[in-house]
């Protein structure tokens, strides 16, 4: 059994497997930064890659000052590699989800 960071990761990959959506769980890292001996020292490895649309999403749903940093790995991450597509999904978006679809998600998201 796959092991997630945290509850939310979890049902959302199975909201992928309901829609029979294939997604790989944080299989890259992208380097933001590097220090002055060259070795990377600020990162991002989003949550989830989509391959049948070329799509990384990360679920952001931690405190506000967590997901200011989260943002900001988001906009270095486009200007470093502007081909690569990242959708941040943000506590509402999440919480959404859990209230839409039919099966109960008793995820307690971060506050």
């Amino acid at each position: 059994m796959r092991t997630f960071a945290h509850e939310a990761e979890r049902f959302f990959a199975e909201l992928l497997d309901y829609f029979q959506i294939a997604w790989e769980y944080e299989p890259v890292e992208f380097v933001l930064e590097w220090s002055s001996d060259g070795r990377p020292s600020w990162g991002f490895r989003p949550d989830f890659y989509l391959p049948e649309h070329d799509l990384f999403v990360e679920l952001t749903t931690l405190r506000q000052d967590l997901v200011t940093e989260k943002n900001a790995k988001a906009r270095r991450l486009a200007e470093l590699y502007p081909g690569i597509q990242v959708k941040l999904l943000y506590r509402r978006d999440v919480e959404d989800l859990f209230a839409k679809y039919p099966w109960s998600c008793p995820v307690t998201l971060a506050g």
